[in-house]
């Protein structure tokens, strides 16, 4: 255990000494190190040198490591990464990764070039140290007791810290603790009185323009933009009041880039929450679109104590820390077994964090990765969420400082909730689960009645993810580690007995139930599952139904995707007709399936029960505990587990006749070569069927909004859309809405197609990526459609931007999450990124950062299963060319994102249709030249003096 103790410590006036270890920068091609005689630049070698031999300073320890083709470092005391110190002294504030995020952050201008981010690293650690002596240093205590934790566990700043601190006032203690313990120092939530029902108070489109207008001045700006005060008078028709029941009024609005849709919105919707004591919620499909959300909502509400309180960022239950992980993660550390440094980083995160949210809040998801460190060790999400439904909920001693409990009640307080698709689609499909049932609503989503759907054009693949099914050994050994708990050596985690077994004990029924279930969920899948069905080397070695039923799956999958090359990239084949091993073995598989779906069912009912005889006697902490567990249970004994059976079911009640509303399909993933898991699939054919009944119909009003939701090569531009959100089949016809953005693409963008490249030659691509990217001057996006063909490229282009000193980020190579990758493409000016769909959908970098975006070929949907049916349901080859074309559209919207930003489009593949690019804006013009050619014309219209 950690020595808590610490030496008395009183005020000293001594300064900070400037003496720091030198400060590494290593972008692509050069090296400079900076210590108190200034920057020099030095040759990879003598970078890879004081990298290895000596105390350095450096910003990303791993990424640094690659750059120089170093396995990622362990902590030491000699490798100082100043991102965990700015982690340290600005908790919860955001920062790229790099050393420009780092000069970015603190108010300094982006360094250019390696010997400016040397120098640009020396400062920024000069500065954060500098800011720890300020005697308004905020909460100098706990950041004082907890450095000195991180200190006896090695923290390479941590001397330095200590210093730094004590240059301010100190109070004299002889016991401190350890600051490791931030439960304690955290505000509890507080219930309230329900809110009720909504009102039905209309809101007007004269109301909406003159609330947008006070949104405008309250933002600064003055300008009026008819466009979007238009908009924003056609949005408040889905506020209105509906005049019947399963007839919301929907109203499907396409605005262009710069309409300023989002105030357009808020205007119509924060009025609606006034007039009306209720919640509007804003559903995103990305997490950037969120964040920028929250951040517009300060037009509405200046005074940040009133914002906190009036918007509420929600998310799913897997992205909020967890205490009582942290705490079990952090006392494993304290005993040696883990990382206790950036556990205590986690600790005094939480400590400022707004909301606990370590998916896109304000956690910096490049800490985890800094140094190298078993993943099971890491202070990531994977570790410190609770992704498993393991939630004790008023059982853990941290219950009334939970930060997803709190977010649940903010919300349902809160004038404006900025969710994402995904939340609201499973969030309404389980509370009409519970309703049709006759039971209550969960609450979390119960005020979803006006909703504004962001990022419109995702609504289609939010609901295939969310109303899928799928059976797999990893879902059915997680279901079972649910119910049994962890049963391996040195595993976390909480199963149904523990959660449980004491509000069971004095119910027999209960306690029968909840036994049953733990006793047939020895059926599911155990820890291991995919060496047992498909082992690199050795036999195979099924335990139990589900194993063996996916075994004979894979058999299946062998015998008829052998067309598919293997199981380098996975295997899929059609579930039907199924080969006799498949259908003999789906038999014992569903009666398993059934055998823990009844005791889960008995327990729920049981529990029940016990909520209504004992109501009474059952203090609220009993009451929360088993509200909560009902809630799980009926995820997965309602929902989950009468899925799997019925798609095992349907294989001999179908015969080899496909259910004409659905796609079952076979599947294998895999990785290096070798098969990981395999999974039995059923997805809709048309996925807003489900999306309208739990979502759609329930609701008042909807809005559905993009950039990019209309199809101008259609007769009706707008079918696409009624076909993608379900509301070609409502009964009250959708209202559409069309405006134009007003940018002057003409002038600010070109539109070029190369047309002498062989696009299957990742050689070709690379050299035109080099070469376009080059006469940019960086601020290149390159868009790949497969991670393959991005690794051959970046391969082959890193060398040679290197040369020219233009650094490169790629997704699925550099040691950072997609979140971090765009922060620092947009932080530095002149950098260039690969990426695949994630980048094109979160990409909003304003500004020179991105001039030139090249897509390596046309982004084609991928001809699978799924595809395939919806494209024979949907329309066929113009199915294709719509979706494509609404990809090259979203692509082209990430370019010009401002009224004064200029770019460069670019489609390396020859091949590409004329007709694709007809959802671009009006007066664009596709020119089709070599690549010669498009490099004269790139470089001539980003820089004319350079010609």
């Amino acid at each position: 255990m950690t020595d808590v103790s610490a030496p008395s410590i009183v005020q000293s006036a001594a300064p900070v000494s400037a003496e720091l270890p030198p400060a590494l920068a290593t972008p692509p091609g050069a090296g400079a190190v900076c210590d108190a005689s200034g920057p020099k630049k030095i040759g990879r070698g003598a970078a890879e040198g004081v990298f290895l031999g000596g105390p350095v300073m450096v910003a990303h320890a791993s990424l640094t490591a690659r750059r120089l083709g170093l396995s990622p470092p362990p902590r030491s005391a000699d490798m100082l990464d100043v991102l965990e110190l700015y982690a340290f002294v600005r908790p919860a504030k955001f920062c790229a990764p790099s050393p420009s995020g780092l000069a970015l952050a603190l108010g300094r201008s982006e360094p250019k070039g390696a010997e400016a981010q040397a120098q640009a690293l020396r400062d920024a650690a000069l500065d954060l140290l500098n800011e720890l002596t300020d005697p308004a240093y905020p909460g100098r205590e706990d950041a004082f007791t907890l450095a000195g934790t991180l200190d006896r566990a090695g923290w390479s700043w941590g001397a330095r810290v200590l210093a730094a601190l004590q240059a301010g006032p100190l109070r004299d203690r002889r016991e401190r603790g350890t600051g490791l313990d931030v439960w304690s120092r955290l505000a509890e939530w507080e219930d309230e009185a329900p809110r009720g029902e909504a009102g039905s108070a209309p809101v007007d489109s004269e109301s909406a323009r003159i609330r947008l207008d006070k949104l405008l001045q309250a933002s600064g700006l003055d300008e009026t933009r008819p466009a979007q005060s238009d908009y924003a008078a056609e949005a408040a028709y889905a506020f209105s009041p509906r005049n019947e029941e399963g007839r919301p009024r929907v109203l499907l609005a396409e605005a262009g880039t710069g309409t300023g849709k989002t105030l357009g919105y808020l205007a119509p919707a924060s009025l609606w929450a006034e007039r009306n004591a209720g919640a509007a919620w804003v559903s995103t499909y990305t997490r950037a679109l969120q964040r920028q959300i929250d951040r517009e909502s300060r037009a509405l509400w200046p005074d940040e104590a009133e914002r906190r309180k009036k918007t509420v960022v929600r998310k799913g239950r897997e992205n909020y820390l967890c205490l009582l992980n942290l705490q079990d993660m952090m006392q494993a550390a304290q005993l040696g077994n883990g990382d206790l440094i950036g556990m205590g980083l986690a600790a005094r995160w939480a400590a400022h964090s707004r909301d606990g949210d370590m998916t896109g809040g304000d956690y910096p998801g490049w800490l985890p990765g800094l140094f190298a460190a078993a993943p099971s060790h890491q202070a990531s999400p994977a570790n410190l969420v609770d992704r498993r439904g393991e939630c004790v909920h008023a059982a853990c001693p941290h219950y009334r400082l939970c930060f997803v409990e709190k977010t649940i009640r903010a919300s349902r307080r809160a004038d404006l909730v900025v969710a994402n698709h995904a939340l609201v689609m499973t969030q309404a499909a389980f509370d009409g689960a519970r309703s049709a049932r006759g039971q209550k609503q969960d609450g979390e989503t119960a005020a979803l009645k006006r909703i504004v759907f962001d990022e419109g054009h995702h609504l289609f693949d939010a609901a295939d993810s969310a109303f899928s099914a799928a059976l797999s050994g990893q879902e059915a050994a997680e279901l079972r580690r649910w119910i049994r708990g962890p049963e391996g050596r040195g595993r976390r985690g909480r199963g149904l007995e523990q959660r449980l077994g004491d509000l069971c004990a004095d119910n027999e029924a209960a306690a029968k139930a909840l036994k049953d279930a733990m006793i047939a969920a020895a059926a599911l899948p155990g820890e291991g599952v995919s060496g047992r069905i498909a082992p690199a080397s050795g036999e195979i070695n099924p335990i139990g139904p589900i194993e063996a039923f996916l075994v004979a799956a894979l058999e299946q999958l062998r015998a008829r995707s052998q067309e598919t090359g293997g199981t380098e990239f996975g295997l899929e084949c059609a579930l039907r007709p199924a080969t006799e091993p498949v259908l003999e073995a789906a038999r014992a598989a569903a009666r398993a399936i059934a055998a823990v779906e009844a005791p889960l069912l008995a327990l729920s009912r049981h529990l029940e029960d016990i909520l209504d005889e004992e109501a009474a006697e059952l203090d609220g902490a009993a009451r929360a505990r088993i509200e909560g567990a009902l809630r799980g249970m009926d995820r997965r004994a309602r929902m989950t587990l009468p899925g799997w059976r019925s798609m095992l079911a349907a294989l001999e009640e179908g015969g080899d006749e496909p259910d004409p509303d659905f796609v079952d399909w076979l599947s294998a993933e895999a990785a290096f070569g070798r098969i990981h898991d395999v999974a039995l699939r059923r997805h809709w054919i048309d996925p807003t069927v489900p999306l309208e009944a739990a979502v759609i119909m329930p609701a008042h009003g909807v809005l559905v909004t993009s950039a990019t939701l209309s199809d101008p090569a259609a007769e009706d531009p707008f079918s696409l859309a009624r076909m993608r959100t379900g509301a070609a089949r409502l009964i009250e016809p959708a209202r559409t809405l069309k405006v134009e953005s007003p940018f002057d693409y003409a002038a600010n963008s070109r539109i070029i197609v190369v047309n002498d490249l062989m696009k299957d030659d990742p050689r070709q691509i690379a050299a035109a990526m080099r070469e376009l990217f080059l006469a940019a001057g960086g601020g290149g996006l390159g868009l790949f459609t497969a991670i393959r063909r991005l690794k051959t490229v970046y391969e082959r282009l890193g060398p040679d931007l290197a040369k020219a000193g233009v650094p490169l980020y790629a997704q699925h190579v550099d040691p950072l999450e997609v979140g971090a990758l765009v922060d620092v493409f947009r932080a530095e000016q002149d950098s260039c990124l690969l990426g695949t769909d994630a980048v094109r959908d979160g990409v909003d970098v304003p500004g020179r950062s991105l001039r030139v975006l090249a897509f390596d070929r046309v982004p084609w949907p991928r001809p699978d299963l799924l595809h395939k049916a919806r494209r024979e349901r949907f329309g066929g080859k113009t199915y294709d060319d719509a979706l494509a074309r609404g990809r090259i559209a979203q692509a082209f919207g990430r370019l010009i994102r401002r009224a004064d930003d200029k770019g460069v489009f670019l489609m390396l593949d020859a091949a590409c249709p004329t007709r694709l690019f007809a959802g671009l804006p009006p007066g664009t013009e596709v020119q089709r030249m070599g690549l010669a050619e498009a490099v004269e014309l790139t470089k001539s219209f980003l820089d004319p003096d350079a010609t």
